[in-house]
């Protein structure tokens, strides 16, 4: 299991995430008391109570978990069906996604997750979608797969479903965030979508294997799906519609929300409209997308010469991106980017200058350039 360095602490792990009513932020409270899921399962009831919410019952529940053999099943059925138990504190744990205050303490991955899923944007809308919105989310997703954005969603039917679909006919990679676990696809008509998923990315979870749809849920997994990205594109959804939830959890964590419109009279544009109305980007396709994300936390590397420190830089072509990549954030004489640069010196300077009018590099006094820092 990735990062996986003590397994009787993730065995622990597991059994708090089995008890029943132990939420994601209960979990952090009392991590955060008692130190370690070991703790909090060798705790006595008294000191549970001690921590707020914990009631006799819940208290009862956690000790009888923390000698339940439910956990050491659930471990080996995970480990039968090659799906990953990731800890928040491990190496493998998304970057992203330890950013939010609620993120889940475990996950489970069927499939990979990889550094580059950094670079990651959330489609998502109505689930009884139009055909436009339906083609609309399966170009966005496309193309943005192409320029090596890895494309989030949560498997819905819809605008879910076309955005999964079109990451995959681009050959690029997508997540789909459930709200059951992951071995009860819902819903059941997507199972062989699913398992292209996590052929070509993961499918991802916080509830035990055999959670199935239940009331609250969805909109409990929505804060996921707009955590590991860094932006939510919202194509389709009426006013009540549960994609507007993700574009909420968006806004608290600190994402870009772009919306789709659509025709003035659609209803199941409405709620993008008032997105938009509300601050909401509005976007036409991709290069939209990448022009309005900022500049990455910590730069992502995708290969060894190919650093990325802003979406803004997927749009460029290949001689683009390596003439780029030889430019760093600290001040290098245009000498030494021709004599490192494997391409001849006249197709170099005529690159520098597209890079310069992207607003990608800086020109300095004495013939000096510098990565520009958006």
């Amino acid at each position: 299991m990735p990062g996986e360095t003590d397994s009787s602490s993730l065995l622990d792990l597991l059994r708090l995430n089995l008890v029943p009513g132990i939420g994601p932020r209960m979990q952090h409270a009392l991590l955060d008391h008692f130190g370690s899921p070991g703790h909090v399962l060798r705790a006595s009831e008294t000191q549970l109570r001690q921590v707020g919410r914990i009631g006799v019952k819940l208290a009862r529940a956690i000790r009888d978990h923390a000698r339940s053999e439910d956990a050491r099943l659930e471990l080996e059925r995970c480990r039968e069906h090659g799906i990953d138990l990731i800890a928040r504190t491990a190496d493998g744990y998304p970057a992203s996604l330890v950013t939010i205050h609620d993120a889940p303490p475990l996950l489970y991955c069927r499939g990979r997750l990889e550094p580059r899923d950094s670079l990651a944007i959330a489609i998502v809308g109505s689930r009884r979608c139009s055909l436009y919105g339906r083609q609309t989310a399966e170009r966005l997703a496309s193309s943005l797969a192409r320029t090596g954005m890895t494309i989030v969603s949560g498997l819905a039917r819809g605008i879910d479903a076309a955005a999964h679909r079109g990451a995959l006919e681009a050959n690029g990679r997508t997540i789909a965030v459930m709200g059951t676990g992951v071995l009860k696809i819902y819903p059941s008509e997507h199972s062989e979508l699913a398992t292209s998923i996590a052929s070509s990315g993961a499918i991802v979870s916080e509830f035990p294997l055999d959670q199935r749809p239940a009331a609250g849920v969805f909109p409990q997994r929505n804060r996921i799906v707009s955590g590991l990205s860094l932006g939510v594109i919202i194509v389709e959804a009426t006013q009540q519609s549960g994609a507007l939830h993700t574009a909420h959890h968006a806004m608290e964590q600190g994402r870009e929300v772009f919306a789709v419109p659509g025709r003035l009279d659609s209803l199941t544009s409405s709620g993008c409209h008032a997105l938009i109305r509300d601050g909401a980007t509005l976007i036409r396709n991709a290069d939209d997308v990448l022009e309005s994300l900022g500049p990455l936390a910590r730069p992502v590397r995708r290969s060894e010469a190919d650093e990325v420190h802003s979406p803004r830089e997927l749009s460029l072509n290949d001689q683009e991106r390596k003439v780029l990549n030889l430019v760093s954030g600290d001040p290098r004489s245009i000498d030494e980017v021709l004599s490192d640069a494997e391409i001849d010196s006249s197709r170099v300077l005529s690159t520098l200058t597209v890079l310069e009018m992207k607003r990608m590099v800086r020109r300095l006094p004495g013939g000096m350039l510098v990565r520009a820092t958006y």
